[in-house]
């Protein structure tokens, strides 16, 4: 009967309209982080799937949170439950994982309680992190210039990748069908017009221009 008592002591003192707000807010702060990760997306791949896994996740977290600060067993048995799954999804890129982490915060502070403290903070960190991509975009980055050309290019290609901006020569492969010639360089995205001058010169088969993201050892 103690049991039966305190359950319905439980009943009258939740609030339905409480727990709809709190998703919601939840959703929307989700959103507001997809469209964040979104726009200061500088990966290879853009991955529509992990994007919305994070507004899930913010929900998610909220709705867990909730559960666990009303009822200690209940947060108990949410622990021991969590604490055996085990999540095996490769993360590629670092940032997905702080993604992820400001997904979670975002869904800890919503399910808490704290609304006022958990919007600001998304607020801000979101204008942070597009603040930070202009900077990027801005900045030089790194790049592979990758050619293929015939031996008798070879004094006028030494020439011209000698007057790139920190141009770096990583490899160069010698076959009987020409010359494969791998160089590491510092430009930004507005000024890769210079690959179409390789292409001028006679004796190259192609010039390719790869974004390095540091995860290519030579």
């Amino acid at each position: 009967m103690d049991n039966v008592f305190q359950y319905i002591l439980q009943l009258q003192n939740y609030q339905p309209m409480l727990t709809i707000l709190t998703v919601l807010a939840a959703f929307l702060v989700g959103l507001y982080v997809f469209f964040i990760y979104r726009i200061t997306f500088a990966g290879v791949i853009y991955s529509r799937t992990f994007n919305l896994s994070l507004v899930m996740l913010c929900m998610v977290t909220a709705t867990v949170i909730m559960f666990m600060a009303n009822n200690v067993k209940l947060s108990l048995g949410m622990v021991g439950a969590l604490s055996i799954v085990r999540f095996r999804t490769a993360i590629k890129d670092p940032i997905d994982t702080v993604f992820m982490f400001w997904a979670i915060a975002e869904g800890i502070a919503l399910g808490a309680g704290y609304f006022i403290a958990g919007v600001i903070a998304a607020v801000f960190i979101g204008l942070c992190m597009i603040l930070i991509s202009v900077i990027k975009g801005r900045s030089t980055m790194p790049y592979l210039l990758i050619l293929h050309y015939d031996e008798s290019a070879s004094k006028q290609i030494k020439q011209m990748v000698a007057q790139l901006p920190q141009g770096r020569i990583k490899s160069k492969t010698v076959q009987r069908e020409g010359i494969e010639m791998t160089v590491e360089l510092r430009v930004r995205q507005s000024e890769t017009g210079f690959v179409d001058k390789f292409m001028r010169v006679e004796g190259v088969y192609d010039a390719t221009l790869i974004a390095h993201q540091g995860d290519m050892i030579s």
